[in-house]
């Protein structure tokens, strides 16, 4: 008998809800920061540098206006990730995908955070993008 798991036994199936179910708690994760730091920014909070010469130069509550946005939305989306539906998968690719950037964006304005926040957006791409939607539906 094999070691290797078939590709749609329950092995599979549920290592696939796992990935989902961490890519779901992730993304309310960087929702709930990005809420957050849109709070901040909007209310001029000192924890951001001030850089006059930045090619992408929003004032301080535009940057906190896009990033409270997109926080609201990566919390709808992490609610709907539970479901495992591939609507919810496609849509949490999509809002991590423009969190990434917007953080990308705004790194001269909060450099350690937006780096961190990067690298939870890309974990939550590839926890979406690694599972086959067979595996997540059943055979």
């Amino acid at each position: 008998m094999s070691s290797t798991l078939h590709p749609h036994s329950e092995g599979s199936r549920a290592a696939a809800g796992g990935l989902t179910l961490f890519a779901a708690v992730m993304m309310l994760i960087a929702g709930f920061v990005d809420i957050f730091r849109g709070i901040m920014a909007i209310v001029h909070d000192n924890v951001f540098v001030s850089t006059p010469d930045y090619v992408f130069k929003f004032s301080l509550a535009g940057w906190g206006w896009i990033h409270l946005f997109l926080g609201i939305a990566a919390l709808m989306v992490g609610v709907g990730l539970f479901r495992v539906s591939l609507w919810a998968r496609i849509l949490g690719v999509a809002v991590a995908s423009l969190l990434l950037i917007a953080n990308f964006l705004s790194i001269p304005y909060y450099p350690l955070w937006s780096i961190v926040a990067i690298a939870l957006c890309a974990l939550v791409i590839w926890g979406l993008c690694v599972v086959q939607h067979e595996d997540v539906q059943g055979s």
